[in-house]
């Protein structure tokens, strides 16, 4: 297949799924021997891109002010000395920047837009579907693009999200780290380990995990809520807090905020949660956490519905049912109960299903 120029557009290079999954995709392009270049305002993962062998330009793209459009001037500057095949926006500000650069355009690459949330429908969203093809990053997502923006089947592809089985996968845990975990948190040496990964925010089931744990009348489990509390949750923490103190489980729940070693957490636990109210638009977590060998339990909507549906269907609760999410957390977490089948949604997958239809798509255009 022919070399690929490819541009890729977002606000910045900070921690979060879609800035780790450019800087993935980066990597890849430049190992299969296409030429990568990301437009952002930088950030930590910005060295990254560069060591793995793509270019980084580096543009304010990320501020959400109107004056930010000033900026097309820049990026057109951009594609006329770069020429790339391929532009391929990853949010809505960058989206809009490039709009008017690109329509300035008299030879234009192939625009693609990744949706990789359920945008609201303002006129402010519905920028990124004006490409020439859109990515969905799940079949919730696909069928929410098609509502919400009218837009014909035959102009959006479903590529779900991926995990690098290099980093998620079910290797032993390191003995010093065994150590030093049950040094650090005692409680939860010799338990049925419940881990819920996730930022503390109101919809993400923080709630229902808690009531959850106050219905497993038993000494043989420990819950873990990973993640960490940003200052503007600060006031919801505590109301959990004091939820937890009400309810008399402190010593069946630990929060230990944000962490780095979320891979042997997830190896470590016994069953992982996603308990978003709302319907995610993939659940990321949900594959990491099967690749790790985690059995996985979710609320039945959205794309942990979907991961789940092909991977766990055993982990499948109806939403808000707590009763029912006790008796599978019951069922699942006892050892000999199976385990889900081995994880099919790769890094690997994604980027060759990417970069096939980026071929494809520069097939037809021609």
């Amino acid at each position: 297949m022919s070399k690929l120029k490819v541009i890729q557009l977002l606000p910045e290079l900070n921690i979060g799924g879609v800035e780790r999954g450019t800087k993935d995709f980066s990597k890849a392009l430049a190992e299969n021997n296409h030429e990568s270049i990301v437009i952002s305002n930088g950030g930590i993962f910005e060295k990254d891109i560069i060591n793995n062998g793509g270019k980084h330009y580096k543009v304010p793209i990320h501020k959400k002010s109107i004056f930010s459009l000033k900026l097309s001037k820049v990026l057109k500057e951009i594609y006329l000395s770069e020429k790339p095949d391929i532009i391929h926006v990853r949010s809505r500000m960058p989206a809009w920047i490039n709009y008017f650069a690109f329509k300035n355009l008299d030879s234009k690459p192939l625009l693609i837009s990744t949706f990789h949330g359920l945008y609201s429908t303002p006129p402010y969203s519905k920028i990124m579907s004006k490409v020439d093809h859109m990515i969905a990053i799940s079949e919730t997502v696909k069928s929410y693009i098609k509502n919400t923006y009218k837009v014909p089947e035959n102009k959006i592809t479903t590529i779900p999200r991926g995990c690098d089985m290099n980093i998620f996968n079910n290797n032993s845990i390191d003995s010093k780290w065994m150590l030093e975990w049950f040094a650090e948190f005692p409680q939860s040496k010799d338990k049925i380990i419940l881990t819920l990964p996730t930022r503390i925010s109101s919809w993400k089931g923080v709630d229902s995990f808690i009531d959850l744990i106050s219905l497993l009348n038993n000494d043989k489990y420990h819950a873990l809520v990973v993640g960490p509390v940003a200052k503007s949750k600060r006031q919801y923490f505590n109301k959990l807090q004091n939820k937890i103190k009400t309810l008399n489980i402190e010593n069946k729940i630990t929060f230990t905020g944000s962490r780095n070693d979320i891979v042997n957490i997830y190896r470590l636990s016994d069953v992982v949660f996603n308990l978003s109210i709302k319907p995610e638009p993939f659940g990321r977590t949900t594959i990491e956490a099967i690749s790790c060998g985690a059995k996985v339990v979710g609320w039945n909507h959205g794309g942990t519905k979907e991961i789940l549906e092909e991977l766990y269907p055993d982990g499948l609760v109806e939403l808000n049912k707590i009763e029912d999410l006790k008796n599978i957390t019951e069922k699942v977490s006892d050892s000999s109960y199976p385990s889900p089948k081995n994880n099919t949604f790769t890094s690997e997958k994604m980027v060759k299903m990417t970069i096939d239809l980026y071929h494809q798509l520069l097939s037809t255009s021609s």
